[in-house]
């Protein structure tokens, strides 16, 4: 069921492809900056998605199979796109 918890959950992993996007050109501050917003957003929309479907009572089995997939989605693209700018050492993946 989609419920407002699960579109929000949903919208991370759609955004994914954005911050990617962002992040790919590695000597292109804005590009980072902005990465940085996207990010921090993807970041807000995280804690909201739990908030909002214990609040309304619409905790789902989509929701929690979906919320840490997307957190590792997430996390995952801007830690392999870093390495790949080479502005993480690719030892410390």
């Amino acid at each position: 069921m989609l419920t407002l918890a699960n579109l929000l959950t949903l919208s991370r992993i759609v955004t994914v492809p954005v911050l990617v996007a962002l992040l790919w050109w590695p000597h292109w501050p804005a590009g980072y900056a902005a990465a940085f917003v996207v990010y921090v957003l993807m970041g807000v929309t995280d804690y909201f998605d739990g908030y909002v479907a214990r609040a309304q009572g619409a905790v789902s089995k989509l929701g929690i199979f979906l919320d840490p997939i997307a957190d590792k989605i997430m996390v995952a693209a801007v830690i392999l796109i870093l390495t790949h700018n080479g502005d993480i050492a690719g030892w410390s993946v």
